[in-house]
């Protein structure tokens, strides 16, 4: 019979990971700095996860930075939500010295980068196209290719959480959603109170 998976390892090697990608980055980590950090040993951790780039997906995933599902009934708050908690969870430390290193790391690995998209980008995309959807039936916009229209709303907060090479303040998330609700908004008001 085989033992039973200590869940309490499971968390404590996710966390022991959140903690050391803030402070190495992914360059810095290790397998062996992840197990002494968990206060575990490194089989157990490789009975779990193989590699280093499963454990950042699966700690990605379990963070859920960037991550919040609205729907208020008004697009264009729903879009400024997501998009600040996108814009921010980038902005985290961990974040920025994580994601160029795996996004590298999926170019060659198809199996990586299906998971990657699966437990990270996915769940952020669904709770964009529930907004998305539900305005569509409102007949407040109108459009025929729902990745591009999310891909016009994420790639300039990506863009410049990447690169760095102009500012992604709040007012960021506000610009975008407006430039895009005005290629695919029917005539109107796009922010709820206006008249």
């Amino acid at each position: 019979m085989p033992r039973q998976r200590d869940e309490r390892i499971d968390d404590s090697v996710l966390t022991a990971v959140s903690a050391l990608m803030r402070e190495v980055g992914y360059a810095g980590l290790t397998m062996e700095a992840i197990a002494t950090r968990a206060g575990t040993t490194k089989p157990a951790v490789r009975r779990r996860w193989q590699t280093r780039q499963q454990l950042v997906l699966a700690a990605m995933a379990r963070d859920q930075v960037g991550l919040v599902e609205l729907d208020t009934g008004c697009l264009h708050c729903d879009l400024i939500g997501q998009l600040e908690a996108l814009r921010i969870g980038m902005e985290d430390p961990a974040m920025y010295r994580v994601v160029p290193g795996l996004l590298a790391d999926l170019v060659d690995d198809p199996v990586l980068r299906q998971d990657f998209l699966d437990t990270v980008w996915e769940p952020r995309r669904a709770s964009c196209v529930i907004a998305l959807r539900n305005a569509e039936q409102r007949g407040e916009i109108k459009f025929d290719d729902v990745d591009l229209v999310l891909d016009l709303f994420v790639a300039p907060v990506v863009f410049r959480a990447l690169f760095r090479h102009a500012p992604s303040g709040p007012d960021l998330s506000e610009r975008v959603a407006l430039a895009v609700l005005a290629g695919i908004g029917n005539p109107g008001p796009y922010r709820c109170g206006q008249g």
